[in-house]
């Protein structure tokens, strides 16, 4: 079989900011695209439903605060809890990375019902309608991680393998394209149907929906994934996989409490 494999070794640095001396990275340039992306398909759902511009800028406030404090505080307490348990002032180093999308997921629920506590907006039609947008988010973020070589797949001899020098110099799924390719088709998919079947579903079937489709991907994938941290070799599955189960099974409930009540109105 000829071998195609990619050496990928770009640098994390987009270009320095001159005089003072600020590195501009391709993965902090990843989540403001998300957001920016997010806030865009969104406002075109708000708008679509009634919603207001300025609803739209607070959640959008709450959402990035959510996203930010649980994706990294996710991070400390799921992967590198040992270490910053010691060293709590620590936590506070957003820009040496570490940040855990599990941890970013529970941070958006809390920031949404959160919101919906303020202003009284039904929080299961807030679910369903940002769950279209959250596949865009997760796109760019692996983006970001293709960029900074990190988020690894296991060794593998296919074709299409990337070689990761600042990792090793073995060949391995390019886990990072697997899921930014699943993320734009998810996004797709949920885009497509708020738009054209979202009236035929009752409330929460989009919200149980994304969760089975996005974490049971999530759970399969991580069987193509180098652990994160070097505790997850005494588990009988990983962290990824662990922090997904309960996301999968969230989904299912809501998508049978949907089916019920469509059924029994």
């Amino acid at each position: 079989m000829l071998s195609l494999f990619i050496n990928w070794n770009p640098s994390p640095d987009i270009f320095t900011i001159p005089v003072i001396d600020w590195p501009v990275r391709w993965y902090g340039l990843s989540w403001a695209m998300a957001f920016i992306g997010c806030h865009f398909f969104m406002n075109r759902i708000f708008r679509n439903e009634g919603r207001t511009e300025k609803q739209l800028d607070t959640l959008t406030l709450y959402i990035v605060i959510g996203t930010i404090l649980g994706a990294r505080v996710g991070h400390c307490l799921f992967y590198g809890w040992d270490y910053y348990s010691a060293n709590p002032l620590d936590i506070l180093k957003v820009w040496e990375g570490g940040l855990a999308s599990h941890g970013g997921a529970i941070g958006i629920i809390i920031a949404m019902i959160l919101y919906c506590l303020k202003t009284k907006e039904s929080w299961i039609w807030l679910f369903d309608r940002l769950v279209v947008v959250v596949p865009f988010a997760s796109f760019m973020i692996r983006f970001g991680n293709l960029m900074n070589s990190e988020i690894v797949g296991e060794p593998t001899q296919v074709p299409w393998a990337f070689i990761f020098p600042t990792v090793d110099l073995l060949p391995r799924h390019p886990t990072q394209i697997y899921e930014a390719l699943y993320y734009v088709i998810l996004f797709l998919v949920m885009y497509w149907l708020w738009k054209n079947k979202r009236d035929q579903f009752d409330k929460g079937f989009m919200f149980g929906l994304f969760c089975v489709l996005m974490f049971t991907f999530r759970f399969l994938m991580e069987f193509l994934k180098e652990n994160q941290e070097s505790f997850e070799a005494s588990l009988p599955i990983n962290m990824g996989q662990i922090l997904s189960i309960p996301f999968v099974l969230i989904g299912i409930f809501m998508m049978w409490k949907s089916y019920q009540t469509k059924k029994f109105a």
